[in-house]
Order: C-alpha cells, then structure tokens, then sequence
C-alpha cells in the first residue's frame, strides 16, 4: 500500500470536534474543525450534548475526506476529554441537570459539581485510590457518579442505563460495541486489569447497583487502546461519517493520551538530546490546551503522591503510565487576560497588526524588556498562584484557589503584559513542581514533549524550558492528538501488527536560557 490509503484521527476537545486525514507515514493531509457548545447552568456545573458531539465529528470527518474515495480510507480512531456521557436502555440522552433538559446528557472534565463526594471517596481509603495518588480527584468519574445518584435519582440516576466515557461513547457511536477502551477505564474509573472492576470500592462508596449484570452500566469488557471494534462501522454510523461500512475503529483513548502517544515516541536521532539511545521512560509528554496533562511511562509500576496512575497499558502496551496535570491553563491565560481592563487596547492592536492577541503579547513583552535581556526577569515583583480551579498535581487539592501578588493600580497594556508572563511562568513552575514529585519515586526524566494548542505559543514552551531546565521538543506534526487517534484506527485496520509509536519528526528545540 502507498500513498493513496489513509485513516482518519477524530479528537473532541472541550471546546470543538476536529478531524484529519492522515497518511500511513504519519503526515496530516488536511484538517478541520467544528464548534461544540458547553452549558453553564449552575456554578462549577459544565455540561454538553452528546447528540450534538456525534453530529459535528461527522461533519468534521465528511469534511476532511471530501477528497478521497471511501475505499481509500481503512481505519478511524476516536479520542476526547475524560467527560461523562449518560444513556437510558434505548441508547437516549438522560439529562444530567436540575432542569431536565435530555439534550445536555454530558458531564464535562471540568465539572466540579462532585467535590463533596470526592472527599467522601478519598476518606474510606480503599486500596484503589493507590492508583490515583491517594486522593480521588472529582474530575473522575466515580464521585460524578454518587452526584448523579444522590441529587438526580429520579430524573437521571433510575433511568439510566448506561454510563460512558466520552472517547467510549464515540467508538460505540460508530461501531455498536459496548466494549471500553482500558485507557478509558483505567484512568477514570479505577479499573485494574487483570483482575477488572473491585466489588468492594463501589460498594464502599454507595454504588453498589453498579455491580447489576456484570457491571453492565459502565462496561464488561475492556480492550487495550487500537483493538478492533465490533465489526467496524456501521452501516448507520458510516452513513453519517460519510465512510464505508466495516471500515476499521480502534478502541478509544482519552485526548491527552492520544496527543502522548503521538509525541512521546518521536525519532530524535542527531538533535543531541539528553533522552537519545535511552527508552521512552526518559521522556515526559506535555498536552497543553485548556488544562494540561503531563504524562511519564515506567518499566514497573511507580505510586507518585499527588499524581494519577500508575496505569498498566493505558497509553503504550506494557509500560505503566503516570499522569500529572493542572486543570486550568490555556483557560486560565485566557481568563487572566481577559478580565484586565487593558484587553480592548490589546485587541485593537493586535487587529490592526494582524497578529493574534499572544503573539502581539510576546512581542510587546521582548520590547518592554529591550536590551536583550530575558522578558523572564521582567516578571520579577509579580506573582501568581495558579490554582484558579484547584489543584490536580501534586498537591491534588481541588479547594485550592488562585492568588496574584504585587498589583498595583496600573491597568495598562504594560501590566496586563506583565500578569500574563507572570500566569505563564506560574504555569511552568507548576510543571517543575510535578516533575520534582515524579523524580523523587523513581522517574528518571530528561526531556519534555510538548504538544497541544499551547504548543504554538513560543513564549509558554520557552518558559516551560527556563523553568524546568530541560529540552522541551515540539513535533514536525503540530497537531499530535490527531495524529495520535489516527494510529488508533491504523492499528485496528490490522496494516500494522503492532501499534507502534508515531516516529514523527523534531520541528524545533527550545533548552534554558537563564542560567
């Protein structure tokens, strides 16, 4: 096979449905996206359509294959964010809010409706939490659940009769199968293979219906990340992707993970890097967008406080994975910049340049640092504590809030430049932090992947490398999750034996500048 058969990657983010055709080398041919709506209706309350979700990834795969014979296109692979999607028995959205709307069936990542409930969770201290670093995080999916069954019983709790994963979701959207992804599972619900689902931890915390017909409400089968699904597409779901039936689908990964198995195997050969000739153990692989993972592989299973995992197999067969992130980053550059009373005068000029807003930032920055120094030090009288929406690692304390210190009465274009260097630099030492928590339980890290929309902006990965003092690599394919949920249906068009890391190659390297 050559050039002329491709796969199709499909990652939904928190904000939009996005889809590439993508070559059996690896290279993205095209790309496009779709907007998704998020509802608001109560504080720390954020949901979504499924419904609306499958409609935009059809649009978006119609989209990227317009130009292609559907016989040239052997497999689909799905990732998404980590939120939770729930069905009634004829597979139709139950409502997860107060006002009942069936439409809005999804409980975002981010929704920390669930705090109380993690807390509860955390304090039975059942052997399960081991694998999640000793604290249940409500972005998970067990204390979402104990919300649904203990304040929407009647109108959610009693009618539902299946809970997914999103990215589990999507591939039984398209396939039929109710099998899971053991990305999915491991990660989020506390599924241990090979033993599977602990009897004792859902009824330790009052989710004993749960167990009804072999856990049939939230998965009896799991499979490893790129298995073949049912019998591939069906012919409903290929009809609205605008593909064949029985074309290949890969069991699902979550978006971060996608976006990690995308970067972290890249060919570094020649570029001098510390991780060179060593194993893919040495590498961490940053997926920066609105909130940030930070994702390290191990030989044997490493408990780091504060930090989820390990995962057996969740991201690359036979390594145990860590996963460490900040749950708000791109929102919370987005929502410091925003709110400064500076914000029109930096649209303004930014329009009239023709540049985006963070572009115009970073140049305004190098300019109010003027004689070749570092913009770093011009941040040196302000502060920020960056857990505007909690902590997830290593501190894992979602109670957390943000703090800036050394405000004056200034508001501007000079101080919302200097706050929003400060919020990055906040950021990375964030990312030091979490570093330093896996390091001292056996990883042995030297070099930082990075990929992810925060990825294009040149000061956040240069910051990120002053910080932690280590290469951070960009990929020739910026766009890693894509390419990540690709290899998801390459492995399961079985062209490939194995699933092997996408061997993309270096665009750039950014090392430490201030000694």
């Amino acid at each position: 096979m050559g050039e002329d058969f491709y796969y199709v990657g499909v990652d939904v983010g928190t904000g939009s449905a996005r889809a590439a055709l993508v070559t059996r080398e690896g290279q993205i041919k095209t790309t496009t996206e779709e907007p998704l709506s998020i509802w608001r209706p109560k504080p720390e309350h954020y949901v979504q359509s499924s419904t609306e979700i499958w409609q935009r990834c059809c649009t978006a795969v119609k989209r990227v294959t317009r130009g292609v014979q559907k016989n040239q296109v052997l497999g689909i692979g799905f990732d998404a964010t980590c939120s939770l999607v729930v069905l009634d028995q004829n597979f139709q959205p139950v409502s997860v809010t107060e006002e009942g709307d069936s439409q809005q069936n999804v409980v975002m990542w981010m929704d920390h409706r669930a705090a109380e409930q993690a807390a509860r969770i955390t304090n039975t201290n059942h052997r399960v939490l081991s694998r999640v670093g000793g604290v249940m995080s409500q972005e998970m999916q067990p204390p979402k659940l104990l919300w649904l069954k203990e304040n929407l019983k009647d109108s959610c709790w009693d009618k539902a009769a299946h809970f997914f994963d999103l990215p589990d979701f999507l591939s039984w959207k398209a396939t039929g199968s109710l099998t899971r992804s053991l990305c999915t599972l491991v990660c989020k619900w506390t599924y241990c293979p090979p033993e599977g689902w602990d009897d004792s931890f859902w009824i330790s915390v009052g989710l004993e219906d749960l167990l009804e017909n072999n856990f049939s409400k939230i998965g009896s089968v799991a499979a490893p990340p790129g298995s073949p699904l049912g019998g591939g597409l069906t012919a409903e779901a290929a009809s609205d992707l605008g593909l064949n039936p029985g074309t290949a689908v890969g069991a699902s990964l979550i978006d971060a993970h996608a976006g990690g198995l995308g970067v972290i195997g890249a060919n570094v050969s020649g570029f001098n890097l510390p991780c060179e000739h060593q194993p893919i153990t040495s590498r961490m692989a940053m997926i920066c967008g609105t909130s940030t993972c930070h994702l390290a592989v191990s030989g044997r299973a490493l408990f780091v406080p504060g930090v989820w995992g390990p995962y057996l197999s969740a991201m690359v067969p036979g390594l145990w994975l860590n996963e460490g992130g900040q749950s708000a980053t791109g929102s919370l550059i987005d929502h410091v910049v925003q709110g400064h009373a500076a914000y029109p005068q930096l649209q303004q000029q930014a329009q009239l340049r023709g540049e985006n807003i963070y572009t115009h930032l970073n140049t305004h920055l190098d300019s109010m640092a003027r004689s070749g120094s570092a913009a770093d030090l011009l941040g040196s009288s302000l502060h920020v504590w960056p857990d505007f929406h909690g902590n997830r690692s290593p501190l894992a304390d979602p109670s957390l809030k943000g703090m800036v210190v050394g405000l004056s009465l200034r508001h501007t274009l000079d101080d919302l430049a200097l706050l929003y260097l400060a919020t990055i630099q906040a950021l990375a030492l964030g990312t030091l932090h979490i570093l330093e928590a896996m390091r001292e339980t056996g990883h042995d890290i030297s070099t930082v992947f990075m990929c992810g929309g925060l990825s294009k902006n040149r000061l956040f990965v240069q910051v990120q490398a002053n910080a932690t003092g280590m290469p951070v690599v960009l990929p020739d394919q910026m766009e890693a999750v894509l390419v990540g949920a690709a290899v998801l249906g390459a492995c399961a068009s079985r062209v490939f034996s194995v699933m092997s890391i996408n061997k993309t190659k270096l665009r750039s390297r950014l090392t430490q500048e201030l000694e």
